[in-house]
């Protein structure tokens, strides 16, 4: 078996939350600049931490700015749900004894208030979040983390996520990454496999 230890993104991966990310970015940019940008337009908050976000819209404080967001985060809880069969995919890789982490850009609290996410965070050994490290993803400080708590390898290690950053991540870090694409089969990012479906990741680990 090549791989021991497999790490999950969180966002757009585990969870399906684009919906209420959109909706709360939508809203706490009209009401700290005035401004009104359609849901489209906002695809490019997805995957990154949210006081990036804040700082490339040119928000001032924006650690301050960013709790106002998770404030309003908290009225659309309600549409987030684990993408279907990800539950199941996860439980058959925790009773074959992988070593199974999350690599997020969420914050901590951020993590410990889905309640979708809660349903399955107790198989995960390691959460590593985007406060964890100086330099959050693409950098591979995360990964990095994972591996100091760990004694994990790159070459026993899979990355699996969704988004740019992850590719990065991983990349940076040396180990082998595979794309989600469940959330949106039209991405072109830069990985090793494509996963259509969440039980392709069991195809992998044979």
């Amino acid at each position: 078996m090549k791989y021991k230890h497999i790490l999950f993104d969180i966002d757009g991966t585990l969870v399906d939350n684009e919906s209420a990310v959109i909706n709360t970015w939508q809203q706490t940019i009209e009401e700290l600049l005035g401004k009104h940008f359609e849901k489209d337009e906002l695809n490019f908050v997805l995957g990154i931490p949210g006081i990036t976000t804040m700082q490339r819209l040119g928000v001032d404080h924006p650690e301050e700015a960013f709790d106002l967001w998770s404030s309003h985060f908290q009225e659309y809880r309600s549409e987030i749900t684990l993408f279907e069969g990800i539950d199941e995919v996860v439980g058959i890789l925790k009773q074959k004894q992988f070593n199974l982490g999350l690599i997020t850009s969420r914050t901590r609290d951020e993590l410990n208030n889905d309640d979708a996410l809660c349903r399955i965070f107790h198989l995960f050994d390691i959460a590593i979040c985007v406060t964890d490290t100086v330099n959050p993803k693409p950098s591979a400080d995360p990964i990095f983390a994972y591996f100091e708590k760990t004694g994990a390898v790159p070459s026993e290690t899979l990355y699996i996520g969704d988004a740019a950053y992850d590719s990065l991540c991983a990349a940076n870090a040396h180990v082998d990454f595979a794309l989600a694409t469940w959330s949106d089969g039209k991405k072109k990012i830069s990985c090793k496999y494509e996963l259509g479906k969440p039980s392709d990741i069991l195809n992998i680990i044979k």
